[in-house]
Protein backbone atom coordinates (compact mmCIF):
# COMPACT_ATOMS: atom_id res chain seq x y z
CA UNK A 1 0.00 0.00 0.00
CA UNK A 2 0.99 3.41 -0.76
CA UNK A 3 -0.45 6.66 0.71
CA UNK A 4 0.49 10.34 -0.73
CA UNK A 5 1.32 13.54 1.83
CA UNK A 6 2.30 16.73 0.67
CA UNK A 7 4.75 18.43 2.90
CA UNK A 8 5.77 21.84 2.42
CA UNK A 9 8.72 23.53 2.45
CA UNK A 10 8.87 26.64 5.35
CA UNK A 11 11.34 29.42 4.62
CA UNK A 12 11.49 32.92 4.12
CA UNK A 13 10.81 34.14 0.72
CA UNK A 14 14.63 35.51 0.74
CA UNK A 15 15.96 32.66 1.54
CA UNK A 16 17.31 30.36 -1.55
CA UNK A 17 16.65 26.39 -1.43
CA UNK A 18 17.68 23.16 -2.86
CA UNK A 19 16.83 19.41 -2.46
CA UNK A 20 18.55 16.78 -3.79
CA UNK A 21 19.32 12.92 -3.11
CA UNK A 22 22.44 11.74 -2.04
CA UNK A 23 23.53 8.64 -1.23
CA UNK A 24 26.57 7.97 1.68
CA UNK A 25 26.92 9.16 5.86
CA UNK A 26 29.60 11.34 4.19
CA UNK A 27 27.39 13.10 2.28
CA UNK A 28 26.81 16.07 4.78
CA UNK A 29 31.25 17.12 5.13
CA UNK A 30 31.04 16.99 0.82
CA UNK A 31 28.42 19.28 0.71
CA UNK A 32 29.30 21.99 3.01
CA UNK A 33 33.28 21.56 1.17
CA UNK A 34 31.14 22.07 -2.15
CA UNK A 35 28.92 25.00 -1.14
CA UNK A 36 31.43 27.10 0.74
CA UNK A 37 33.76 26.53 -1.77
CA UNK A 38 31.47 27.68 -4.52
CA UNK A 39 31.33 31.19 -3.33
CA UNK A 40 33.11 32.79 -0.07
CA UNK A 41 30.09 34.90 1.26
CA UNK A 42 27.69 32.68 1.35
CA UNK A 43 25.47 31.72 4.66
CA UNK A 44 24.00 28.13 4.73
CA UNK A 45 22.79 25.33 6.13
CA UNK A 46 21.95 21.72 5.31
CA UNK A 47 20.64 18.59 6.49
CA UNK A 48 20.81 15.14 5.29
CA UNK A 49 18.23 12.08 6.20
CA UNK A 50 20.33 9.47 7.07
CA UNK A 51 18.19 6.05 4.84
CA UNK A 52 20.05 3.01 7.79
CA UNK A 53 21.94 2.87 10.55
CA UNK A 54 20.44 5.35 13.74
CA UNK A 55 18.71 7.14 10.74
CA UNK A 56 19.41 10.22 11.96
CA UNK A 57 19.13 14.26 10.54
CA UNK A 58 22.82 14.63 10.27
CA UNK A 59 23.85 18.52 9.47
CA UNK A 60 26.32 21.17 9.04
CA UNK A 61 26.53 24.88 7.65
CA UNK A 62 28.08 28.29 8.85
CA UNK A 63 24.56 29.96 10.24
CA UNK A 64 22.98 28.36 12.76
CA UNK A 65 19.60 29.56 11.79
CA UNK A 66 20.05 28.43 8.16
CA UNK A 67 21.09 24.97 9.78
CA UNK A 68 17.90 24.63 12.28
CA UNK A 69 16.06 25.50 9.30
CA UNK A 70 17.30 22.73 7.36
CA UNK A 71 17.40 20.17 10.15
CA UNK A 72 13.10 21.27 10.66
CA UNK A 73 12.17 20.82 7.50
CA UNK A 74 14.84 17.41 6.30
CA UNK A 75 12.66 16.20 9.44
CA UNK A 76 9.27 17.11 7.74
CA UNK A 77 10.44 15.42 4.64
CA UNK A 78 11.66 12.16 6.26
CA UNK A 79 12.87 10.83 3.07
CA UNK A 80 16.05 8.86 3.23
CA UNK A 81 19.19 9.84 1.32
CA UNK A 82 17.52 13.56 0.79
CA UNK A 83 19.50 16.50 1.25
CA UNK A 84 17.66 19.95 1.97
CA UNK A 85 20.24 23.21 2.04
CA UNK A 86 19.08 26.46 2.96
CA UNK A 87 21.26 29.50 2.19
CA UNK A 88 21.88 33.50 1.42
CA UNK A 89 24.18 35.78 -0.31
CA UNK A 90 24.37 33.75 -3.36
CA UNK A 91 21.69 32.03 -5.98
CA UNK A 92 21.58 28.40 -6.70
CA UNK A 93 23.47 28.92 -9.98
CA UNK A 94 26.76 30.01 -7.90
CA UNK A 95 26.43 26.86 -5.96
CA UNK A 96 24.44 23.84 -7.71
CA UNK A 97 27.49 23.09 -10.09
CA UNK A 98 29.69 21.95 -6.72
CA UNK A 99 26.42 19.95 -5.16
CA UNK A 100 26.31 17.98 -8.63
CA UNK A 101 29.80 17.33 -8.57
CA UNK A 102 29.64 15.92 -5.26
CA UNK A 103 30.31 11.93 -6.20
CA UNK A 104 27.41 10.53 -3.90
CA UNK A 105 25.29 13.34 -5.14
CA UNK A 106 22.37 11.33 -7.78
CA UNK A 107 20.37 14.10 -8.56
CA UNK A 108 18.57 17.93 -7.61
CA UNK A 109 15.11 17.73 -7.25
CA UNK A 110 14.51 22.29 -7.16
CA UNK A 111 17.15 25.29 -6.88
CA UNK A 112 14.98 28.29 -5.96
CA UNK A 113 13.65 30.73 -4.14
CA UNK A 114 10.27 29.52 -4.73
CA UNK A 115 7.47 28.16 -2.29
CA UNK A 116 7.92 24.21 -2.54
CA UNK A 117 6.06 21.90 -1.96
CA UNK A 118 7.57 18.29 -1.84
CA UNK A 119 5.22 15.03 -3.22
CA UNK A 120 6.13 11.77 -0.70
CA UNK A 121 5.02 8.44 -0.86
CA UNK A 122 4.93 6.12 2.31
CA UNK A 123 4.99 2.77 2.16
CA UNK A 124 5.78 0.40 5.10
CA UNK A 125 9.42 0.85 4.31
CA UNK A 126 9.74 4.78 4.63
CA UNK A 127 9.11 7.89 2.86
CA UNK A 128 10.45 8.92 -0.67
CA UNK A 129 10.09 11.70 -2.77
CA UNK A 130 7.87 11.56 -5.52
CA UNK A 131 8.44 15.28 -6.90
CA UNK A 132 8.28 18.77 -6.26
CA UNK A 133 5.91 21.62 -6.98
CA UNK A 134 8.19 24.40 -7.53
CA UNK A 135 6.44 27.64 -7.18
CA UNK A 136 3.09 29.11 -9.29
CA UNK A 137 1.68 27.68 -12.50
CA UNK A 138 2.09 30.18 -15.30
CA UNK A 139 -0.30 32.83 -16.30
CA UNK A 140 0.47 34.02 -19.87
CA UNK A 141 3.35 34.60 -22.59
CA UNK A 142 5.95 36.95 -22.18
CA UNK A 143 5.87 40.61 -23.60
CA UNK A 144 8.53 42.55 -25.53
CA UNK A 145 8.67 44.11 -22.08
CA UNK A 146 9.06 41.31 -19.88
CA UNK A 147 11.99 40.19 -22.17
CA UNK A 148 13.66 43.53 -22.22
CA UNK A 149 13.30 43.30 -18.60
CA UNK A 150 14.60 40.17 -18.19
CA UNK A 151 16.99 40.68 -20.51
CA UNK A 152 18.18 43.72 -18.08
CA UNK A 153 18.29 42.18 -15.03
CA UNK A 154 20.35 39.34 -16.35
CA UNK A 155 22.83 41.87 -16.81
CA UNK A 156 22.21 44.01 -13.75
CA UNK A 157 23.18 40.47 -12.16
CA UNK A 158 26.33 40.05 -14.14
CA UNK A 159 24.93 36.19 -15.31
CA UNK A 160 25.31 37.80 -19.06
CA UNK A 161 27.41 40.75 -20.89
Amino acid sequence: MVEFEVVDIKKDEEIEFILGQAGFIKTVEDLYEAIISSTPEVLFGLAFCEASGKQLVRSEGNDDELKHLAEENALNVGAGHCFLIFFKKAFPINVVNNIKAVPEVSGIYCATANPVQVIIAKTHQGRGIMGIVDGMPSKGIETDEDKESRYNMLRKFGYKL
